[in-house]
C-alpha cells in the first residue's frame, strides 16, 4: 500500500456559534464542541484512508477559552500516525469575533483514533502517513510531541 500525504487528510470546518449551542451563559456548550472535533477528525480520516471510519478514542480535553455567542468557530485536523487499522488525527479548534480585530483563540484540542472500515464493516488495513513538505513535517513532528506529552502527564497523575 502506498503512503498518503499528510495533506492528503487536512480538514477544516468553520461553524458559527448559535444559540442552540449554548449555555445558559451564552458560551459555547462542550457537548457540541466535541460534535464538531469528532466529525473533522472523522472526515480528515476518511480522505486518507479513502474508506469510512469509527471513532475508537478520544484523549484528553481541557477548554481553554471559552466560545461566546455569534463568534465563528474554525476547526482543524490532520492524520499524523497510522497503525495497522487505526488513524491518529490532531483536531485544534479555535474562535474569532467576526465584529473585531484581533487574533484567533485558541479554544481546545485533542487527540482523536479512528478505525477505518472495509464494506462490510470490519477493520481494513491504512496507509502510512508520508510527509511531502517541511510544513507538513513540522505539523506531525509538532501533533507526535504534544500527545507524547500529553500522555506523560496522565501517567504522572496516574502515579501520583
Amino acid at each position: 500500500m502506498e503512503p498518503v500525504p499528510l495533506a492528503t487528510s487536512y480538514t477544516e470546518m468553520t461553524e458559527i456559534l448559535l444559540p442552540n449551542d449554548t449555555n445558559n451563559l451564552g458560551r459555547a456548550l462542550g457537548g457540541a464542541v466535541l460534535n464538531w472535533m469528532d466529525i473533522c477528525g472523522a472526515i480528515a480520516a476518511m480522505r486518507f484512508a479513502s474508506n469510512q471510519v469509527v471513532t475508537a478514542s478520544m484523549d484528553h480535553v481541557d477548554f481553554i477559552s471559552p466560545i461566546e455567542l455569534g463568534e465563528v468557530v474554525v476547526v482543524k485536523g490532520y492524520v499524523f500516525a497510522t497503525g495497522r487499522t487505526s488513524l491518529d488525527v490532531k483536531v485544534d479548534v479555535h474562535a474569532e469575533n467576526p465584529r473585531r480585530e484581533g487574533p484567533n483563540r485558541s479554544t481546545t484540542s485533542s487527540f482523536f483514533t479512528f478505525v477505518a472500515l472495509d464494506e462490510e464493516g470490519r477493520p481494513t488495513p491504512v496507509p502510512d502517513v508520508v510527509c511531502e513538505t517541511d510544513e507538513e513535517a513540522s505539523m506531525r513532528e509538532e501533533a507526535i510531541e504534544e500527545r507524547r506529552a500529553q500522555l506523560e502527564q496522565v501517567a504522572d497523575r496516574l502515579e501520583a
